[in-house]
């Protein structure tokens, strides 16, 4: 076991560098997943929740937790409405949708083991049809020291690895299969990480194939061999996709941070990108060393830091945000603007900036009623392409923030 788990955390390619380790997305997708189930619940409970998953809130939740990364990808099929089958029926059945809104409730304000297991039993109990323990993908992100997420890859993996035949679909399954991994994650807790996620992207590689151990040699070998080197060229073209997306990141950080620089303001860099380097420069070298924020609770501070870049005048007042959103939910970063004007006392400038085959996605999220009220600051985007272009001209002829008029749009 111990070689299996080294041989897992020396791939740099495996979901425990490209997702569990080295992704500060899935540490922000904690967050906004929490405050996008609670407006799921409230929907339920106020009969505003709808009757398909296209369109409603629980889509911007599951969606969220799909695009971390290859370990959950498919992770909303299990909640898509499948009108033939009338699964999972959790979206014409009144009964079992306020069952539904209430087992989310309990799990969001959960504080203890017993109380998520209990909720668990009591889901199992109204036999929903069509809706299994995929929903455990969603109780990793409000209690990931406690259960795993669940689907195929980590069902096949975890049966192979001990030589078990736990079936998808089931509740009682799920959690068997939860008792050993917290057992065998406490006798290797030294090598892996109370967070539980680690662990199942051990799993997930040994189920997709890319770990190969004595229990599915002979199956790679014999029927995989073939699926198993494609795997390996396609995870390698998303690493290098995703080191792309990292490097505009990067430059769009840089880009901004320099005509902020060159406009007259002070620039903080997202405090975990500092290191981030464009142009052979680290991001850090063109940020303040400490962002100093007055009136403004720990909690909400700790979020604010996180904005991918701020812009502040002498007075250390923040003058504009911007999100840059090159794969992650465009929801998420709304949010982080969001709190950021709801926050500070005086008036700011709120852009997200992304690349241009997103445009259509940050209109619709844009257009949400709730991103429409009165108290909230009305958030522009821009362009990659446009900030690119025009960022030496802007540098040089510009002299205020009205310079980004001519190449921000609103909805």
């Amino acid at each position: 076991m111990e070689d299996i788990i080294n041989t897992y955390k020396n791939d740099p390619e495996s979901v425990y560098h490209t997702w569990f380790l080295n992704n500060d997305d899935r540490l922000k997708a904690f967050r906004s997943i929490r405050k996008s189930l609670a407006k799921v619940i409230d929907e339920i409970e106020e009969g505003k929740f709808g009757n398909d998953f296209k369109g409603s809130s629980l889509e911007t939740v599951v969606t969220a937790i799909s695009e971390q990364k290859q370990i959950f990808e498919g992770a909303a099929h299990a909640f898509f409405w499948k009108p033939k089958l009338r699964i999972p029926d959790i979206y014409e059945n009144e009964a079992n949708k306020k069952a539904f809104g209430r087992f989310l409730k309990a799990c969001l304000n959960a504080t203890n083991e017993k109380q998520v297991l209990d909720e668990i039993r009591e889901l199992n109990g109204y036999n929903i049809k069509g809706l299994g323990p995929a929903v455990a993908n969603i109780i990793y992100f409000l209690h990931p020291t406690l259960f795993p997420p669940f689907n195929t890859a980590i069902v096949k993996g975890f049966n192979l690895l001990f030589s078990q035949k736990i079936k998808l679909g089931s509740w009682p399954e799920y959690l068997k299969m939860r008792e050993i991994i917290l057992f065998k994650n406490q006798e290797y807790r030294n090598m892996l990480s109370k967070d539980l996620g680690a662990f199942a992207g051990l799993l997930f590689e040994i189920g997709s194939n890319r770990l190969v151990i004595d229990e599915n040699a002979k199956l790679v070998l014999q029927n995989e061999l073939d699926k198993q080197v494609k795997a390996i060229a396609r995870r390698h073209k998303e690493v290098e996709k995703d080191m792309a997306e990292e490097n505009s990141h990067s430059e769009m950080q840089y880009d901004l941070a320099k005509l902020g620089r060159a406009l007259g303001y002070k620039v903080w860099i997202a405090r975990n990108d500092h290191k981030r380097k464009w142009n052979g420069v680290s991001l850090g070298e063109l940020s303040i060393k400490h962002l100093e924020l007055n009136h403004v609770p720990p909690a909400v501070y700790g979020t604010i830091s996180l904005i991918d870049v701020l812009w502040l005048d002498n007075g250390n007042n923040i003058v504009s945000g911007f999100e840059v959103e090159k794969s992650t939910t465009i929801y998420s970063g709304i949010l982080r603007l969001n709190d950021l004007s709801l926050s500070i006392e005086k008036d700011c400038r709120l852009y997200l900036v992304a690349p241009e085959k997103r445009e259509k996605e940050i209109q619709a999220q844009l257009l949400r009623p709730s991103f429409k009220k009165a108290e909230s600051v009305p958030i522009s985007y821009i362009l990659f392409k446009d900030l690119r272009c025009d960022c030496d001209a802007m540098c040089k002829f510009g002299n205020g923030l009205s310079v980004l008029d001519k190449i921000s749009k609103s909805v």
